[in-house]
Protein backbone atom coordinates (compact mmCIF):
# COMPACT_ATOMS: atom_id res chain seq x y z
CA UNK A 1 0.00 0.00 0.00
CA UNK A 2 1.15 3.18 -0.86
CA UNK A 3 0.32 5.86 1.70
CA UNK A 4 -0.74 9.36 0.44
CA UNK A 5 0.64 12.34 2.45
CA UNK A 6 -1.21 16.06 1.96
CA UNK A 7 0.52 18.87 3.31
CA UNK A 8 -1.77 22.22 3.70
CA UNK A 9 -0.41 25.20 3.39
CA UNK A 10 -1.58 27.37 6.16
CA UNK A 11 -1.94 31.22 4.48
CA UNK A 12 -1.42 33.78 7.22
CA UNK A 13 -4.13 36.79 5.73
CA UNK A 14 -2.64 40.19 6.94
CA UNK A 15 -4.06 43.55 7.37
CA UNK A 16 -3.80 46.29 4.57
CA UNK A 17 -1.86 49.06 5.76
CA UNK A 18 -3.82 51.33 3.41
CA UNK A 19 -7.05 50.01 5.02
CA UNK A 20 -5.74 50.92 8.34
CA UNK A 21 -4.58 54.86 7.25
CA UNK A 22 -8.27 54.68 5.67
CA UNK A 23 -9.94 54.42 8.83
CA UNK A 24 -7.37 56.12 10.67
CA UNK A 25 -7.56 59.30 8.55
CA UNK A 26 -11.55 59.07 8.42
CA UNK A 27 -11.50 59.23 12.08
CA UNK A 28 -9.55 62.10 11.90
CA UNK A 29 -11.53 63.74 9.92
CA UNK A 30 -14.13 64.45 12.98
CA UNK A 31 -11.66 65.62 15.04
CA UNK A 32 -9.37 67.81 13.88
CA UNK A 33 -8.41 67.20 9.92
CA UNK A 34 -11.22 68.71 8.01
CA UNK A 35 -11.25 67.83 4.06
CA UNK A 36 -7.56 66.62 4.34
CA UNK A 37 -8.28 63.95 6.48
CA UNK A 38 -11.61 63.36 4.30
CA UNK A 39 -8.93 63.03 1.05
CA UNK A 40 -6.60 61.03 2.77
CA UNK A 41 -9.62 58.62 4.20
CA UNK A 42 -10.54 58.58 0.47
CA UNK A 43 -7.23 57.72 -1.31
CA UNK A 44 -5.90 55.55 0.62
CA UNK A 45 -9.35 53.42 0.76
CA UNK A 46 -9.11 53.32 -2.70
CA UNK A 47 -5.61 51.83 -2.32
CA UNK A 48 -6.86 49.29 -0.14
CA UNK A 49 -8.84 47.76 -1.83
CA UNK A 50 -7.38 47.65 -4.89
CA UNK A 51 -4.24 46.11 -2.82
CA UNK A 52 -6.64 43.79 -1.41
CA UNK A 53 -8.49 43.22 -4.76
CA UNK A 54 -5.12 42.20 -6.36
CA UNK A 55 -3.65 39.99 -3.44
CA UNK A 56 -6.36 36.68 -3.76
CA UNK A 57 -7.00 36.60 -0.49
CA UNK A 58 -4.05 37.36 1.38
CA UNK A 59 -4.44 40.84 2.43
CA UNK A 60 -7.57 41.90 3.99
CA UNK A 61 -9.23 44.51 5.63
CA UNK A 62 -11.86 45.14 3.14
CA UNK A 63 -14.82 46.42 6.02
CA UNK A 64 -11.59 48.44 7.62
CA UNK A 65 -10.76 49.95 3.99
CA UNK A 66 -15.54 50.74 3.31
CA UNK A 67 -15.27 52.46 6.35
CA UNK A 68 -12.98 54.94 6.02
CA UNK A 69 -14.11 55.40 2.43
CA UNK A 70 -17.77 55.81 3.93
CA UNK A 71 -16.29 58.30 6.45
CA UNK A 72 -13.89 60.44 3.70
CA UNK A 73 -16.92 60.62 1.64
CA UNK A 74 -19.55 61.76 4.70
CA UNK A 75 -17.05 64.47 6.00
CA UNK A 76 -16.69 65.91 2.18
CA UNK A 77 -19.94 66.45 1.72
CA UNK A 78 -19.89 67.82 5.16
CA UNK A 79 -17.23 69.81 4.29
CA UNK A 80 -18.79 71.06 1.06
CA UNK A 81 -22.34 72.03 3.34
CA UNK A 82 -20.46 73.82 6.09
CA UNK A 83 -18.55 75.77 2.86
CA UNK A 84 -21.53 76.82 1.65
CA UNK A 85 -23.66 77.82 5.31
CA UNK A 86 -20.57 80.13 5.64
CA UNK A 87 -20.49 81.73 2.42
CA UNK A 88 -24.61 81.90 3.13
CA UNK A 89 -24.13 83.62 6.48
CA UNK A 90 -21.40 86.29 5.13
CA UNK A 91 -23.50 87.21 1.94
CA UNK A 92 -26.43 87.72 4.53
CA UNK A 93 -24.46 89.63 6.60
CA UNK A 94 -23.33 91.64 4.02
CA UNK A 95 -26.19 92.27 1.81
CA UNK A 96 -28.44 93.14 5.28
CA UNK A 97 -26.21 95.55 6.17
CA UNK A 98 -26.72 97.05 2.85
CA UNK A 99 -30.11 97.00 2.32
CA UNK A 100 -30.81 98.53 5.97
CA UNK A 101 -28.88 101.52 5.00
CA UNK A 102 -30.36 102.82 2.07
CA UNK A 103 -34.15 103.78 0.94
CA UNK A 104 -35.51 100.32 2.14
CA UNK A 105 -34.75 101.26 6.00
CA UNK A 106 -36.72 104.82 5.43
CA UNK A 107 -39.53 102.18 4.25
CA UNK A 108 -38.93 99.95 7.38
CA UNK A 109 -39.01 102.66 9.70
CA UNK A 110 -42.52 104.64 8.33
CA UNK A 111 -44.25 100.76 9.01
CA UNK A 112 -45.87 102.22 11.86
Amino acid sequence: MTENHVSYEIKEETTSVWAILSLISGIANYLGLWFIGAIAAIVTGYAAKNEIEKSNGRVGGLGLANAGLILGWVGIALSILSMCLVIFVAVGLICGSIAFCGPFSEWINQIP
